[in-house]
């Protein structure tokens, strides 16, 4: 246990001036706080989190467990990223009332529309256990006694945490497992859209724009939280109320200049920032490659599908979104990886490392580290990407054989006996709804076609002309019936039988070796994060991002992708009329708004140069998870909306660079502007409170 007192004096006492990081709220005195003054912060670790009484963190909402949300009224009204509510602005959509392409606008509450499965969790409470969590466990233990001990103890931990009824808790690893913190937490469940704009607004410049510098897009929309009549969590009911919050965020209406503070505070996905150069190789040089190279072919198909009726364009909006995004967030990765010479930065680090540890009299414990990650990875390589190319063939993208990969499992359950087939057979036709809610087997098929022989040699398309799942009648009837008459049924499927393989191989040969050598490697990165800390106490270390609640601060900044080009922090609407393409599914603006423009009918909302400002950029450390999430100033208030990052940037999941990692965001004046004068909403915007912080 002596490392983690001297970990935890470490997280305290280490000080530093340069930006980047994650930072854990409950733990920002000290430091952060003075590091957050010296960028031009007024607020205090206590304005943001506090446990007695009223703070930032209480207006801060985990939106569906994969963005963020704030809350802006006193009414329980919330504002994410259009991209993040798409699926439910999708849902509520139809060639009749077409709300992704018309946009949506509740005039009341009776309007506001209820999504079911949607939630929002609050933190209520942060607390260090990490003595608790780590009680009994030895060096002498295997991986998996350790781990085994450590869901034990969290477990003991979660049942005896002091919380309300209505409340619920979690533990989060920290550190690749070398501190642990548990969560209080209030989740929400009925969650109704208030509104949201056109796709032509919220996601303008679409695919070609996304991860890209400079930005025009109005990426958000709105929800509010019902509350039942004690203010608490509750089920959808025609009888719950506007939630009204412990806190919500005031908004700006001064906007923001380059050098003003921002605070971007929300719950940041997933980072690995301390991995060995060796990993980052074969990310960017071997995984990456074939998961591009999936998705290209899979989203050449989806536009050119989409493009020709409005059913098909609104049946696969969202999934494209998604494919999309991740395709070109890689391809950024790679060459920002590339640009910087991040993996030579980490060879020379790591020669540092090793000299340090040498002279410390630490290389018997940690000397043969580096040389033990080189020989994991090289036997990584190989089913690190076979598993990575399963995944997207066979789950995240052709939408057959992921409704048969759920088939395989629920096959599987009966092993388990009847009840648990059952049971399996239930979440199985649930899920296989779902997909066909929003499904074209002409589309699909056309997927499989592409991507299937970049998997592999046994391609049968004819798969598509047979199998009773590309319709949904048909597949509830091969599921009606008890687990044999099922199974039977299945099993004379075509489709069934040639996937099935494939199935056997991830669990028989593929997933086995690639848990057998991770479960290696994180064992290993966790003994490095602790190596680096003890070797080298000097350097800046924050925890990775884990889907917790984090805050990252920054500055307003332009930067220099490149020689000779220097990008501003702040675009205009000037430049959504000069990117305009009439009739362009990207670029296509609303008459509405060019009306608006022609007439310089900016309201309250324009800058002082008479411009209506549209996005800015900062310096904010973020990553998926962030979208959604606020950007704040000096004094608490809200000014922006974070959506994505630039492309050169999108390395910062393993390697933040302060020079070219920028933050994307929405000023919130042009939401404010779509809202009021585009929307002719103005009954939102009665409930906000605007203020003038930069007045005197």
């Amino acid at each position: 246990m002596k490392f983690f007192k001297i970990f935890l004096l470490f997280i305290a006492f280490q000080v530093s001036a340069q930006q980047g990081g994650m930072w854990i709220p409950s733990l920002l005195e000290g430091m952060n706080e003075q590091e957050m003054k010296s960028l031009g912060s007024k607020l205090t670790a206590q304005d943001i989190y506090d446990v007695n009484n009223s703070s930032l963190k209480d207006a801060i909402g985990h939106f569906n467990g994969g963005c963020t949300s704030e809350v802006i009224s006193d009414k329980g009204l919330i504002l994410t990223n259009h991209h993040c509510g798409f699926s439910q602005i999708q849902s509520h959509s139809s060639v009749e009332n077409d709300y992704i392409t018309n946009g949506f606008w509740a005039k009341n509450y009776k309007e506001e529309l209820p999504n079911e499965g949607l939630y929002i969790d609050f933190i209520v409470r942060i607390e260090d256990v990490t003595t608790q969590v780590l009680n009994g466990v030895t060096d002498a233990m295997t991986e998996r006694e350790k781990q085994s001990k450590i869901d034990s103890n969290s477990n003991q931990i979660n049942k005896a945490a002091k919380k309300e009824a209505w409340q619920g808790s979690k533990i989060k690893a920290f550190f690749k497992g070398n501190q642990y913190f548990l969560f209080i937490t209030e989740t929400f469940n009925d969650i109704r859209l208030v509104g949201a704009p056109p796709v032509s607004i919220g996601k303008f410049g679409s695919d070609t724009d996304n991860w890209v510098w400079p930005r025009h897009t109005g990426d958000f929309s709105m929800f509010r939280i019902y509350a039942d009549k004690n203010n608490r969590p509750a089920s959808y009911s025609k009888d719950n109320v506007p939630y009204t919050p412990k806190h919500f965020l005031p908004i700006s209406l001064d906007g923001i200049s380059e050098g003003d503070f921002t605070l971007v505070f929300g719950f940041p996905g997933r980072t690995n920032e301390y991995l060995p150069a060796i990993a980052i190789q074969q990310i960017t040089q071997k995984v990456n490659p074939s998961k591009i190279a999936i998705r290209e072919a899979a989203l050449n198909v989806m536009d050119a599908e989409m493009k020709k009726d409005n059913k098909t364009r609104i049946q696969y909006a969202s999934k494209q979104a998604r494919i999309a995004n991740s395709w070109k967030k890689w391809i950024g990765e790679n060459l920002g990886i590339e640009k910087s010479n991040a993996i030579a930065h980490r060879k020379t680090f790591e020669e540092k490392f090793q000299k340090l540890a040498k002279e410390k009299g630490l290389e018997r414990e940690y000397g043969t580290i580096l040389s033990d990650f080189d020989k994991l990875y090289n036997d990584f390589e190989s089913v690190n990407v076979k598993r990575n190319n399963f995944l997207e063939v066979f789950i995240r993208i052709n939408e057959l054989m992921h409704m048969l990969f759920r088939l395989y499992q629920m096959e599987n359950a009966f092993q388990r006996g009847e009840d648990s087939f059952n049971k399996a057979k239930e979440g199985t036709i649930a899920r296989l709804k779902g997909i066909h809610k929003n499904y074209s087997a002409d589309l699909d098929r056309k997927v499989y076609d592409a991507i299937m022989p970049l998997y592999s040699t046994n391609v049968d398309a004819s798969i598509y002309n047979t199998t009773k799942f590309t319709n949904l009648d048909s597949t509830l009837k091969v599921l009606d019936g008890n687990a044999k008459d099922v199974i039977k049924k299945l099993n004379s499927d075509a489709a069934y039988v040639y996937a099935k393989p494939f199935f056997d191989e991830l669990y028989d040969s593929i997933d086995p070796e690639f848990q057998k050598i991770n479960t290696k490697i994180n064992a290993l990165q966790k003994e490095y994060m602790k190596a680096l800390m003890e070797v080298m106490p000097e350097e800046r270390y924050f925890p990775d991002a884990n889907s917790t609640l984090r805050v990252t601060y920054g500055q307003v900044k332009g930067y220099a992708p490149r020689d000779a080009v220097y990008y501003n922090p702040v675009t205009y609407l000037d430049g959504i009329i000069e990117k305009y393409v009439p009739g362009d599914y990207e670029f296509d603006v609303p008459q509405k708004l060019q009306d608006l423009y022609n007439a310089k009918d900016y309201g309250q909302y324009a800058d002082s140069n008479g411009k209506l400002p549209i996005c800015f950029l900062g310096t904010n450390h973020t990553t998926g998870g962030n979208s959604g999430s606020p950007a704040i100033d000096a004094q608490g208030n809200l000014v922006g909306l974070n959506f994505d990052r630039v492309w050169e940037g999108t390395m910062s999941d393993m390697n933040y660079d302060p020079e070219i990692c920028r933050n994307i965001m929405v000023d919130l004046r042009y939401v404010l502007f779509i809202v009021d004068k585009y929307a002719e909403a103005d009954h939102l915007i009665k409930e906000m409170k605007l203020v003038h912080p930069k007045r005197k």
